[in-house]
This record gives C-alpha cells, sequence and structure tokens, in this order.
C-alpha cells in the first residue's frame, strides 16, 4: 500500500504530462499526415482530370465547354491530306495540360505548405515577407522567360496559329513546325528554320485562317483590246471553276475586277478569287498557265513587265 501510494502520484503526473502534449505528440502529427494525404489525392484527381480533357482534345473529341479550343482548320484540305491536324491538335492539348497540371499542382502545394506552417504554429509573416522577396528577385531576372510563357498560354488558348499554319512574323516567314510554350518553330521557303520567342512576337499574320485571296495583276500591252483580253481571263478563270479537280479549292466564282491601273506602256487588268487557306499560291500559278494559253491563242500581247500575283489571307 505504502508502494502504491509512492508509484500512484508519479503515474498521475506522467498521464497529466502526456494529457497536456498530447496535441503536440498524436492530434498536430495527425493533422499534418491528412492535409499531405488530402494534397496528394486532390493533386491526382486535377492530374488526372486534366490528362482525361487533353486527351480527348488530342483525339478530336471536345467537351462542350472547351469549343472555343477546337481548330479552325476544318476547311483546310492541304493540312488534312498532309495529316498535320492530329499533329496540331497533339501539340496544343500537351501544351495545355502542362500548363493546367502545373498551376494546379502549384496551387494544391502552396496550400498544403501554409496549412501545414500553420498547424506547426510557425509565424507566416516573415514568410511570406521573404518569398514575396525572392519571388521579385526570381521574377526580375526571369522576366524574359515569364513574358514568354504568358505569351505562349495566350497564344495557344486563342489559336492564334498552329502546326501547318504559314505565318509571317515581319522577319521571318514560314510554316509552323512546332509550338510550345516558350517558342515556336517555323520553316521559310529556303529551308531555314526559325525559332521564334513568343514574347517578341507583337503582331503576326496568319495566312491559313478563314479563307484566302488569289489576287492577279494582268499587265497586258497599251495597244491591246482590253475587252478581248478581259473575255480571255474570264473563260480561263471559269474554266477552272468548272474543273473538278478545282472544285474543292475555290470557295467562289472568280471575279473581274477590270482595270486595276493604265499606263502609255501597259493596261493592268485585276482578277481575284476566294480560295481556302494555303491554296492561293497553286491555284494563281495554275490560273495564270490558262490565261496565258488564251493569250497565246488570241495573240494579245502582253506588257514587257512580267505577271505579279499575290495572295492575302481573311
Amino acid at each position: 500500500m505504502a508502494k502504491w501510494a509512492t508509484v500512484y502520484p508519479q503515474v498521475l503526473a506522467e498521464s497529466r504530462l502526456l494529457e497536456d502534449h498530447a496535441d503536440v505528440l498524436i492530434a498536430r502529427p495527425l493533422k499534418i499526415l491528412a492535409i499531405i494525404l488530402i494534397a496528394v489525392v486532390l493533386r491526382r484527381i486535377a492530374h488526372r482530370f486534366v490528362d482525361r480533357i487533353t486527351n480527348s482534345v488530342s483525339q478530336g473529341s471536345v467537351p462542350r465547354i472547351l469549343n472555343p479550343l477546337k481548330e479552325r482548320v476544318s476547311q483546310n484540305g492541304f493540312l488534312e491530306s498532309a495529316g498535320l491536324v492530329s499533329e496540331r491538335r497533339r501539340q496544343r492539348s500537351a501544351a495545355i495540360g502542362s500548363v493546367l497540371n502545373s498551376i494546379t499542382s502549384f496551387v494544391i502545394l502552396t496550400v498544403s505548405v501554409l496549412l501545414i506552417l500553420d498547424e506547426l504554429g510557425i509565424n507566416m509573416a516573415p514568410f511570406i515577407a521573404g518569398t514575396s522577396i525572392i519571388g521579385v528577385a526570381i521574377g526580375f531576372g526571369a522576366q524574359n522567360v515569364v513574358k514568354d510563357f504568358l505569351a505562349g498560354i495566350f497564344m495557344i488558348l486563342e489559336d492564334q496559329y498552329g502546326v501547318g499554319d504559314v505565318i509571317d512574323f515581319e522577319k521571318a516567314t514560314g510554316v509552323v513546325e512546332a509550338v510550345g510554350l516558350r517558342t515556336t518553330q517555323l520553316r521559310d521557303v529556303h529551308g531555314t528554320v526559325w525559332y521564334v520567342r513568343n514574347g517578341e512576337v507583337v503582331r503576326v499574320g496568319n495566312q491559313s485562317q478563314g479563307f484566302a485571296e488569289v489576287v492577279l495583276d494582268i499587265p497586258i500591252a497599251a495597244s491591246a483590246q482590253i475587252q478581248p483580253a478581259s473575255n480571255a481571263m474570264m473563260q480561263a478563270a471559269e474554266q477552272m471553276y468548272d474543273d473538278q479537280e478545282w472544285a474543292d479549292v475555290f470557295l467562289g466564282q472568280p471575279q473581274l475586277q477590270g482595270v486595276e491601273s493604265f499606263t502609255r506602256d501597259e493596261t493592268v487588268i485585276r482578277m481575284v478569287a476566294r480560295v481556302r487557306p494555303l491554296q492561293q499560291w497553286r491555284t494563281a500559278r495554275e490560273l495564270r498557265r490558262r490565261i496565258k494559253s488564251n493569250f497565246d491563242e488570241l495573240e494579245l500581247a502582253l506588257a514587257p513587265r512580267g505577271i505579279d500575283a499575290g495572295g492575302e489571307t481573311g
């Protein structure tokens, strides 16, 4: 009995000590463990959801909420025949998925760290201040990289251009071969590959969206009759328009706009035709060939200079 009277106060003191530190030894670690587990589960669920959406986008099945992200190249027969639509879609979905996964991971990790620090009783004010200073320093040092990534994100989301598009960056013009969050890769007509930082793009001309305009300025000799030349041009255009080989290229019947200009030596007659994107150059070449053939049959004289042809996208 005397021994119990001696041991009991000691046991009581230890139990009270355990009770006083139960929050530190049991409750707090369990809360931290729960925060970590919830963060891991949420991250996995978020990534799986993002991967599911991006995979459906890459396969051509787009949820209604992402309809604005659908490709605007359905009328581009050249891209479809070359198999570039799937590559364009794959690169866009991969880039979007990477951005969304990074954002979700960053948000979940940040919230989890803040909750864990709060459970540990750490004062958040110095931590937030230090993080802000580090963030400002990193942002100042890597502002060009951040600018490139932000420009790339908006470019991809707005579908300004994609793989297979012919774009004009002012200093470089060519076919887009790869689109990334930081850079865009394109190849010009000479085979040179250009790597353009997205943050440096102030304006870009896309010749592959919607439709293209074939503009032919045919210079005939000043002594040549305008009406026979106009009839020969329209005959060539109408025959080409009715040709089954070119039926899917034209989006409207070619139009003769008439005399564009004249000088003492020549008269310029303009013809325009709306075609599918990226088809304006081959259409212009074939149309010039047919017009030249008709002129030769009628012995109509061209002006000394060559024929000017251009294509504009609308």
